[in-house]
């Protein structure tokens, strides 16, 4: 028999697109992505480098569990020079992806029952891996016109003493919307009941014209995750941290121990060779997105879909196609079938982005653009 965690797990909807995208490209087909979170850029050359080196010269075997110590240095440094917060290294432990740094965090801070405050829409992966652990997910609305931020009263409305911790994600994946600083510090204030944040923050340094806050600006009582694979476009490499409160490390670290004993040690190599010389390459990078996204905004707009609030973070739009539809999931496979043009279905990351696509604009604007024509001469036609 399966075991029953294995049988409720739901699918990641954006990963069973892509592959069906894939299988249609090996049939021939022109795919266009614009489904899938992964940049199209190459790892700065510095950070493959740097990798090679650390190869070379033998460093591939096990590390600290907890990392690297010249990494969670580094990681410490550049949390300084960007927020000028302070992090102990002792606090920071290095992992295989931000995706093990998550799991980890919440197998420590969550008994059997104990709740989370999440977004709706979300990250589709936050709320399975709650119950994976056997917590539960406590759903927040958030909305359009708000450009899906938080509203803290509908968060205090949800507590109760089970209760453990908010989750927040700015910039956000869906919605490539970035939380305002005022709501960050009043969702931060909940910290002095007992509660904690946590903060995926992946997509730091992704941001246009805006400027993005860790939750460390505003309380200790937080959890920060954060990693390499998108900033540094590094996803094939696995490499993420988690910043931890101090009484969480040890309980966290056996863990890696027994789970995953250390993050690859080559792999940490880089990680350092990005945080300290990538910087040129990563801002030409951000720049190409931030022209990507002032292409796609206007173009998704003037063939039916609905953007209420720019996004300013990340690579994703988040866009009203009620339009169209009132099953995100069956339009998007129409979409891809019709026009060989992958989208992600809004349902992906709750039921309140059903009717909504995102579109991810990690993609060479070419593409994008012959993608945006593929659309609107199918919608204009369609029935």
């Amino acid at each position: 028999m399966i075991a029953g965690r294995g049988e409720r797990i739901p699918p990641f909807i954006v990963m069973e697109v892509l592959e069906r995208a894939m299988s249609m490209a090996r049939e021939g087909h022109d795919v266009i992505h614009m489904e899938v979170g992964e940049p199209d850029f190459d790892t700065p050359n510095c950070v493959k480098e740097a990798a090679y080196r650390a190869m070379q010269e033998g460093r591939t075997h096990y590390t600290d569990s907890r990392g690297l110590p010249e990494l969670r240095q580094a990681i410490s440094e550049h949390y300084y020079e960007k927020y000028h917060v302070e992090v102990d290294p002792e606090r920071i432990v290095v992992t295989s992806g931000s995706s093990p740094a998550m799991l980890l965090l919440f197998a420590a801070l969550l008994d059997p029952g104990d709740e989370v405050i999440l977004s709706n829409p979300c990250y589709a992966c936050y709320p399975n891996i709650v119950e994976f652990v056997d917590g539960k997910p406590v759903e927040v609305p958030v909305f359009e016109e708000d450009g899906f931020q938080y509203r803290p009263r509908d968060i205090e409305k949800r507590l109760n003493p089970r209760s453990k911790a908010i989750m927040v994600n700015s910039p956000s994946n869906p919605t490539g919307n970035l939380l305002e600083p005022e709501v960050l510090e009043e969702i931060a204030s909940f910290s002095g009941h007992g509660l904690y944040v946590v903060s995926d923050e992946i997509y730091h340094g992704l941001v246009y014209e805006r400027k993005e806050h860790t939750i460390l600006e505003f309380t200790d009582q937080a959890f920060v995750i954060n990693g390499f694979s998108k900033l540094y476009a590094m996803t094939g490499w696995r490499l993420g941290y988690l910043i931890a409160p101090p009484q969480f490390i040890r309980p966290i670290q056996k863990m890696q121990q027994n789970l995953f004993i250390s993050a690859n040690a080559f792999v940490q190599w880089a990680g350092i060779a990005a945080l300290t010389q990538a910087g040129e390459e990563v801002k030409a990078m951000v720049r190409t997105y931030d022209r990507r996204r002032r292409f796609l905004l206007p173009r998704l707009r003037e063939i039916g879909f609905g953007v209420a609030v720019e996004p300013h973070g990340a690579f994703y739009i988040l866009a009203n196609a009620k339009k169209f539809t009132d099953d995100s999931y069956a339009f998007a496979m129409e979409l891809l079938e019709k026009t060989k043009v992958a989208t992600t279905p809004g349902i992906d990351f709750g039921s309140g982005a059903e009717g909504y696509i995102r579109f991810s604009y990690a993609n060479h604007l070419d593409n994008l653009a012959e993608g945006v024509n593929r659309l609107e001469e199918y919608l204009s036609n369609r029935a």
